[in-house]
């Protein structure tokens, strides 16, 4: 099959790879970007790709909380400028407290009936397309909950309050100190913003993800010519590094590197004055996973020129 320029460059702005490897690494693959990630990796080029997905979709994302609620929403519009238009941000804004009063599933949200009217979420952003002139979309919402504790919001690049390109929730549960609960999980949502983590813990991480690593380590270590029971030894050192890159409370903590999240959120009791356990997180990255529409310019030239 032919590869195209976009597909490498793609491939290259995705692991780094020289621009041959990637063509290789397609040619080889059949053009599956996924299999040409691996086969990168395996021959040792590539670096394991830890991006969500590529942001590609305008808007803003929006977070809300309460005592012991905090959700995060996304609104996609055409263009960075309608997300700075004042009539747009207070629709994110409303959609953030429609949510806190529900499940905080995006279906919910999307059916609830919008503040000051009679007509659903979706519906409302559907009319308000007319007044601002764009086409806009509720896309999802999430909703994290503890029975006694803090649900702290974080939002990085934002452009007014509670509003920005991304939204944390981290969840922390105990019966000590609330607002004590609430300024370190702020402080682990400013954490969870710079890492991404991949899973609050090992076993929160899909089972798929970790037999791909294995595999990938496997192959690297045998390049190696050490016997099998050395190489079994190297994947265990491996899997054991991969963990403390992608699990949040493995992860070395960003405002004190010196110890992990875990360890972090041992010290940060004495101030709780309880024992406290992180329940859960959110991230919402604006545009993750959405992929813009694009062409390969010099094949639509080449092409025209052939008509």
């Amino acid at each position: 099959m032919t590869i195209s320029a976009a597909q490498v460059k793609e491939l290259r702005d995705t692991t780094g790879a020289g621009m041959m490897d990637c063509k290789a690494a397609l040619a080889e693959t059949n053009g599956d970007m996924e299999a040409a990630v691996d086969w990168l990796r395996k021959k040792g080029i590539a670096k394991a790709d830890k991006k969500a997905g590529r942001t590609a979709a305008e808007g803003l994302v929006g977070v809300a909380s309460n005592d012991l609620s905090g959700v995060a929403v996304e609104v996609n519009s055409e263009t960075d400028f309608v997300a700075r238009n004042d009539a747009f941000q207070q629709i994110v804004r409303n959609v953030a407290l429609v949510a806190l009063e529900t499940d905080g599933s995006s279906e919910a949200v999307a059916d609830a009936r919008y503040p000051g009217g009679t007509a659903s979420v979706t519906d409302t952003i559907k009319d308000a397309v007319g007044t601002i002139g764009e086409n806009m979309s509720f896309r999802r919402s999430a909703k994290l909950t503890v029975s006694a504790g803090a649900v702290a919001t974080y939002v990085h690049n934002a452009v007014a309050e509670n509003l920005g390109k991304m939204g944390v929730l981290v969840a922390v549960e105990t019966s000590g100190d609330a607002e004590a609960a609430r300024a370190f999980a702020r402080q682990v949502a400013m954490h969870v913003a710079a890492t991404n983590p991949l899973a609050l813990s090992e076993s929160e991480i899909d089972p798929a993800v970790v037999a791909r690593e294995k595999d990938i380590f496997s192959d690297q270590a045998r390049q190696s010519g050490k016997p099998e029971n050395i190489i079994e030894k190297m994947v265990e050192g491996r899997l054991r590094k991969f963990y403390e890159e992608v699990v949040l409370l493995k992860q070395a903590f960003v405002l004190n590197p010196d110890m992990t999240v875990e360890a972090a959120l041992k010290d940060a009791e004495k101030t709780i004055g309880a024992p406290a356990k992180i329940t859960g997180f959110m991230r919402f990255a604006l545009g993750e996973g959405i992929e813009k529409e694009t062409s390969d310019f010099a094949a639509e030239v080449a092409a025209a020129v052939k008509k």
